[in-house]
């Protein structure tokens, strides 16, 4: 009986123990995060809604920026990265519209901004998990229509000098660019806005308009070849959380010298006797915001519908695209490109016009 007793304690034991990993997200670990949503395809259909951090969370009822408009094109199709909450895509369209309206910009290539259901990626990013950032090329959009296959394979021109360390190229650089940034920096809903070191410097001494809203730009690895545009949570968005607000000023002082220094990019020390650290875990399904599961596992909604909606029955979230066009074989917009993207890429129809 003691031996049966014993041998019962330790079943029971181990079965606590195990309950315990599986509560904190250890013995349960399925496929990462990125796996699940990175393989979605199409967004489900429900009120948007933004889940968890930028760097954490999901995405609700999504809507794809349409591959063409008349001041934007999109860009790397084959991610299936050209979904958002409506009001991050309604702020490139509004982006794009004034930028050539107002400041000679040609029009945007777009960039990443998030995945259907949003969620960790495969490739690329920490953030753009809750449809309220976006990938600004610094390159102006030409005067044609580009290929699929140009969109795929063209390489986003690079703002610094690869002679001199954290030096604008100006051959590169433009009063375009500096203008673009900060016409995005002036909206209310844009929280951040994330620059290359040296493209923050260029602004701090050369930027002569108003420059309440210099602050926003913020420094950051990389961004030398496009800015990051990040708004604010929605206000409706419960389970959204927004980022600590940015110090007052307008960031062009020891915050900003301190990326010319030689700390920001040291090779950390590496203590010879150190055990070698354990592989980070990646981001499991249990690590984000429970609604995730949900989202997740939610039917999908139809590309028909995912490019026409728009919440509360209120007008289209574009006023810029083309009249609606019928349903047919393939899409409208890729047919009208020399090449089109891969069969499994949705390409969501244009959505009607509206006020």
């Amino acid at each position: 009986m003691r031996t049966v007793s014993k041998r019962l304690a330790l079943v029971l034991a181990f079965a606590a123990s195990m309950a315990g990993a599986i509560a904190n997200g250890w013995a349960a670990d399925g496929p990462p995060a990125k796996e699940l949503f990175g393989g979605v395809k199409l967004p489900t259909r429900a009120e948007p809604s933004s889940y968890g951090f930028y760097s954490k969370g999901c995405l609700a009822g999504a809507v794809a920026i349409p591959t063409d408009g008349p001041t934007w094109q999109a860009m790397r199709l084959s991610r299936n990265r050209r979904w958002g909450h409506p009001q991050m895509i309604s702020l490139l369209e509004r982006l794009s519209q004034d930028a050539a309206k107002y400041d000679g910009w040609p029009g945007l290539l777009l960039g990443d901004i998030s995945q259907p259901r949003g969620g960790p990626m495969l490739t690329g990013h920490a953030s753009h998990q809750i449809g309220l950032d976006a990938d600004i090329w610094l390159t102006p959009m030409p005067s044609r229509t580009l290929s699929a296959a140009e969109r795929e394979n063209i390489s986003a021109t690079s703002m610094l000098d690869t002679k001199k360390f954290l030096t604008i190229n100006e051959k590169a650089w433009t009063p375009g660019q500096a203008r673009v940034i900060m016409r995005a920096a002036s909206y209310p809903q844009v929280e951040r806005i994330f620059v290359n070191p040296a493209i923050k410097k260029k602004l701090c001494d050369t930027w002569q308009g108003d420059r309440t809203n210099l602050g926003k730009v913020r420094p950051y690895y990389g961004h030398d070849y496009h800015f990051h545009v990040r708004i604010k949570c929605p206000a409706d968005a419960v389970g959204c959380k927004d980022q600590a607000d940015i110090p007052p000023g307008d960031g062009c002082d020891k915050s900003l010298a301190w990326w010319f220094t030689d700390e920001p990019w040291a090779k950390p020390k590496k203590d010879p006797n150190a055990k070698p650290a354990p592989k980070p875990k990646p981001m499991q399904l249990a690590d984000l915001p429970k609604a995730c599961s949900v989202v997740l596992k939610s039917p999908a909604a139809d590309s028909e519908w995912a490019a026409t909606y728009s919440p509360n029955g209120a007008a289209p979230v574009s006023a810029l695209a083309s009249p609606p066009q019928p349903a047919a074989a393939g899409s409208a917009i890729a047919a009208q490109m020399p090449d089109v993207p891969p069969a499994d890429v949705p390409v969501p129809l244009p959505r009607p016009t509206g006020n």
